[in-house]
């Protein structure tokens, strides 16, 4: 994998072997997973992992906007994880990401190709270069044009990558990668396919990550996205109707929400509307799917995010949609250390793929 680093102190799409933590800095929490491999075999150990809420409003759309708050919480994430690694991996929400496939002439060297990168992300990135972070990896070769290869060009603005690396290095953590959320959790999602019939060879699948505030739709087939959208439904939503109906705080609704304790007429007045409202937003994006795309059918559906666990979702998502669904939980396949509580593992896995993929990073061989 060629690589290039104009004068910055991270590539995005880099190999990384130092032990390090996958740490996914999302709207309503901090969550950090740490995986070994299993020696002499494939497979990986799940050896740790914390969840940490952030405070209200400290990270909105992705940006950071209470530095201390989150450092904060990282450090606090970190001490309850209880390991010694300090090396982490981080993510850029794609929204702050310019990410676009260009091809470039075969048989380059090093230096041409850094050259014809730079070159051609002039045409693309509406930022002078000094103010970005940018990085390349060549994919392979051009289809059906050997002579050309393709390469994924990636660019963010620094204030989104140096906010990142803050706000680790505050909490004592040293940021070594930084990667997109979508290619981490697709690197996740490769522990989700060999869960599913034949790997889903030549099987359209829906990861759908519902995440706080943001529905992320990711069409995949063969461990490659042919779609992704975004669409404004997300837990959050559910936690404001809990305050409403109930008179509590962010706080008490949030519990609640994870933990129970709530009148008899929770489920009926608000968790069954909330319910058919992400059934019906996930239907809606399948259909923007089938209309701009040249696919017709979705094969699977995997739920993510803190919303999948919402009792009887998957099944309203499949009798609605008529698609096979699951609830994802990309440590299924993994061992688990004698520090992990697997019933509590499987409650909290569909919102730490993000941190899974990244965890993962540590055994990029290429």
């Amino acid at each position: 994998m060629a690589k290039v680093n104009f004068d910055i102190p991270l590539d995005f799409l880099q190999a990384s072997t130092p032990p390090m933590i996958g740490v996914d800095i999302s709207s309503s929490s901090v969550k950090m997973v740490e995986l070994s491999e299993v020696p002499k075999k494939a497979g990986y150990i799940v050896e740790r992992y914390a969840i940490e809420p952030l405070p209200k409003d400290a990270v909105t759309d992705g940006n950071i906007n209470n530095l201390d708050a989150v450092s904060e919480t990282l450090q606090r994430a970190w001490k309850r994880l209880g390991g010694r690694i300090k090396n982490v991996s981080v993510a850029l929400p794609a929204a702050a990401v310019i990410t676009k496939k260009i091809l470039l002439p075969a048989g380059l060297r090093e230096e041409d190709l850094e050259y014809q990168v730079e070159s051609e992300a002039n045409q693309y990135i509406p930022f002078a270069l000094d103010e970005v972070n940018l990085d390349f990896q060549v994919i392979g070769p051009a289809p059906g044009n050997p002579e050309e290869i393709e390469v994924l060009l990636a660019a963010s603005r620094k204030a989104n990558v140096e906010d990142r690396v803050a706000a680790a290095q505050s909490a004592g953590l040293k940021a070594v990668v930084v990667d997109v959320e979508p290619y981490a959790a697709e690197t996740a999602f490769e522990q989700i396919r060999l869960q599913l019939p034949d790997g889903a060879e030549d099987k359209c699948v829906a990861l759908i990550d519902i995440g706080a505030s943001v529905m992320n739709v990711n069409v995949l087939r063969n461990g490659q996205s042919v779609y992704s959208r975004d669409q404004q439904v997300g837990g959050n939503q559910l936690t404001q109707q809990i305050q409403g109906m109930f008179g509590l705080s962010v706080e008490e609704a949030e519990s609640a929400k994870r933990n129970g304790g709530l009148p008899d007429n929770y489920e009926s007045d608000v968790l069954a509307p909330f319910r058919e409202n992400v059934v019906m937003e996930i239907a809606r994006a399948l259909q923007f799917f089938f209309t701009s795309t040249q696919y017709n059918e979705v094969d699977y559906i995997v739920l993510a995010g803190g919303c999948a666990v919402l009792p009887g979702l998957d099944d309203a998502v499949a009798t609605r949609t008529q698609v096979s669904t699951m609830v994802a939980n990309p440590f299924a396949l993994m061992a688990l250390s004698s520090r992990i509580k697997p019933r509590q593992l499987q409650a909290d896995a569909p919102s730490l793929i993000v941190a899974c993929g990244l965890a993962m990073r540590r055994f990029d061989p290429s």
